[in-house]
């Protein structure tokens, strides 16, 4: 994702971006610091006045749509409106109202880089929720006092994934350094696009560049495809294994019977996605109650059922977080080395 020209967009317009300097969004604040007993209750009287919320998202596949319907049924009279786009959309679409003051959105689910992007044009508002303690440290975005400026409501997990009739059992890679087997040589893929480029940053993390130099060797075939159709090249039997492939989507195909194994690498490259406030919510009642939804065992629960995990799960992998500690423009910088040197390997 590209934020270069949306960043400069915002820095010419700093004076237009500060929601959270408005009287409105102090009560904002104050109410998603709420940490009483009656949190629930007290947000779902004043969501049923508001009587709805809008809620951006770049989640697809199914909770962009579902997840708004059970959230209804648990709390009637409150309903739920939805923007859904990609990552570049929805980053243009905020900061375009930012800047115009147009204060539409209420609750938003996103991946961290875009979510890193508002809290640093003090966009977003610090909040409480009761079910922040089931989740450890490092899936929180803290803001000190026991509160988030975002915590992360699902999760997918990025590793290997190989055709089990085209790769004999014992050249099946079981980390990044069997990847250099002879036996895979012209047998390996990656899709060339963010998933791509966290997996080669997750290599560097692990084994340096002088591992990922070493990859050339292996004659990678480079291909402009989802993660999702990557898989089903490995499948079909077009590749041998591919790195780039999300352990979701190998679920649902090995429930299919599809001849392939998932295999989690030294580090596990993971996309995540958080749910944040702006400073003006114009339904903040509504959008607080609904974010809670979002990540507590009921919401993680429904979110599983299309394939999603939970950061509550402590898997037996170690997760690796490729813009963890960065800036939006130091991900930025970084994502574009990734990208350079997934191309310096590979072959299209």
């Amino acid at each position: 994702m590209k934020f270069s020209v949306l960043i400069l967009a915002a820095v010419l317009a700093t004076a237009s971006l500060t929601w959270a300097q408005t009287a409105k969004s102090t009560s904002v604040a104050e109410l998603a610091a709420y940490n009483k007993p009656d949190r629930e209750k007290v947000l779902y009287e004043g969501a049923k006045k508001e009587g709805k919320l809008m809620w951006y998202t770049s989640l697809t596949g199914g909770p962009n749509t579902d997840v708004p319907k059970v959230f209804e049924s648990k709390y009637p009279g409150v309903q739920v409106e939805v923007y859904r786009g990609d990552s570049d959309a929805l980053i243009s679409r905020i900061l375009q109202e930012a800047q115009a003051k147009r204060h539409i959105v209420d609750s938003i689910e996103t991946t961290f880089p875009i979510l890193k992007v508002m809290q640093e044009y003090k966009l977003l508002t610090a909040y409480f929720s009761p079910h922040l303690g089931a989740y450890s440290d490092e899936v929180k975005e803290k803001a000190g006092k026991d509160l988030v400026y975002w915590g992360t409501d699902r999760e997918s997990y990025i590793g290997l994934a190989y055709n089990t009739n085209s790769i004999p059992a014992a050249a099946a890679p079981k980390n990044f350094e069997d990847l250099l087997k002879p036996e895979l040589r012209g047998k390996i893929g990656f899709a060339t696009s963010d998933t791509g480029n966290r997996v080669i940053a997750a290599m560097l993390q692990s084994k340096g560049a002088e591992y990922v130099q070493k990859l050339k060797a292996q004659q990678i075939s480079l291909h402009s495809v989802s993660a999702r159709a990557i898989l089903d090249m490995v499948i079909a039997g077009e590749l041998g294994a591919s790195p780039t492939v999300f352990l979701s989507h190998s679920r649902v195909s090995i429930g299919k019977g599809a001849p392939i194994k998932w295999v989690a690498m030294d580090l596990v490259p993971t996309n995540a996605g958080g749910v944040a406030f702006p400073s003006n919510a114009p339904h903040p009642y509504a959008a607080l109650l609904f974010g809670d939804f979002l990540i507590s065992p009921d919401g993680q629960k429904f979110l599983g059922k299309y394939g999603l995990d939970s950061a509550m799960n402590k898997p037996d992998f170690k997760r690796f977080y490729a813009e963890a500690g960065m800036t939006a423009e130091k991900y930025e910088k970084e994502n574009d080395k990734w990208e350079k040197l997934l191309k310096e390997i590979g072959r299209k």
